[in-house]
């Protein structure tokens, strides 16, 4: 099969590799309709995280199964499935809590940006449609496989209610789901943090109702006159930086929370001030097993369209430019076909 890989900084390959196998019987290998490149997958790109050269690369898959283990029940050969990147038994005690993301038997989806995907924790992870979807429907399928139920968990984690005004520090896809589902858990006032012209343009449509571009104190200033003096009722911190997170914190009025996303690199919480303030913070990695069932309802009803983060499609073999695109802010997020 054809799989992405990362050999170095800014050295993205798509190569033959072997077809993944049934390694115990809980695993299903799919057939990969469509992937696509996050936002995480920009920090070993450009060489913030160690990496393995060679390793593939890729984890938002939507696509068909080919083949199950004999534990797997729920499924079969040809359903079509969305495959949340953190795999989970879904039966675990943390499971149970609603804590997918820290299953007691975690896997992660490796190598998605391929021809074919191995889920792990078959029947607990994935989650089918009714027939095969129309191909309109695939773009926004996809992004429940992590971005959108990544921005929905920054906001649940943010306690996002009806009638709040909330903040949303971060522009790349993940922050503007967060604006789509701090729209659909009712907040009246949403402030979409963006420099970027086509970016506010995807926050509007999301549901924004406010754009500042400034950044850092000037940014956290600009919330402030638009939210009387006091912050926002509830932040999402979607980019991951001590930068961004210092943001999000200045944004938030006294006792609001923070729901975090990003993926930290060189975060330091000012402890202190937060005390001061009864700000906290909270969120992490989104377990999207526990979102999916809402999110797919909701997605197939038309009641909300994730799809628009997409704004580059590519097919597989060209995984490189589409790196080269999201790294020089071309492009919000790709979708890659196999």
């Amino acid at each position: 099969m054809r799989v992405t890989t990362l050999h170095g900084t800014r050295d993205i390959r798509v190569e033959d590799r072997d077809v993944p196998v049934i390694d115990t019987p809980t695993d299903a290998i799919i057939r990969v309709v469509a992937a696509c490149i996050c936002g995480s997958d920009l920090w070993p790109y450009r060489g913030e995280n160690d990496i393995n050269p060679g390793d593939p690369i890729g984890h938002e898959v939507v696509g068909v199964v080919e083949e199950v283990g004999a534990d797997v029940r729920d499924f079969k050969a040809g359903d079509f499935v969305i495959v949340p990147f953190c795999h989970c038994d879904n039966t675990c005690p943390v499971c149970r809590k609603g804590m997918q993301a820290g299953c007691q038997n975690l896997g992660i989806t490796q190598g998605g940006q391929g021809q074919y995907a191995k889920v792990t924790q078959a029947d607990g992870s994935l989650v089918k449609t009714d027939g095969m979807p129309d191909k309109s429907q695939i773009a926004g399928l996809l992004t429940l496989s992590d971005v959108m139920a990544t921005g929905w968990h920054a906001a649940v984690s943010a306690r996002v209610q009806k009638g709040d005004s909330v903040v949303v520090v971060g522009d790349g896809a993940v922050g503007l789901c967060g604006v789509l589902a701090a729209r659909q858990l009712g907040a009246e006032r949403i402030i979409a943090m963006s420099r970027h012209e086509p970016r506010q343009e995807v926050a509007r449509t999301f549901g924004a109702t406010h754009i500042v571009a400034e950044r850092g104190k000037e940014g956290a200033q600009a919330v402030l006159e638009l939210t009387n003096g006091i912050g926002a009722d509830a932040v999402l911190e979607c980019v991951g930086t001590n930068d961004s997170m210092r943001t999000a914190l200045r944004a938030a009025r006294p006792g609001a929370m923070v729901g975090f996303v990003g993926v930290p690199h060189g975060v330091e919480l000012p402890v202190n001030a937060m005390f001061g303030r009864n700000v906290g913070v909270a969120g992490g990695m989104a377990p999207v097993r526990k979102y999916l069932p809402e999110l797919l309802d909701l997605t197939l009803s038309g009641e909300i369209d994730p799809s628009p983060v997409f704004d580059l499609t590519l097919p597989l073999d060209r995984a490189a430019e589409g790196y080269q695109a999201m790294d020089e802010r071309r492009a919000i997020k790709v979708l890659l076909e196999p």
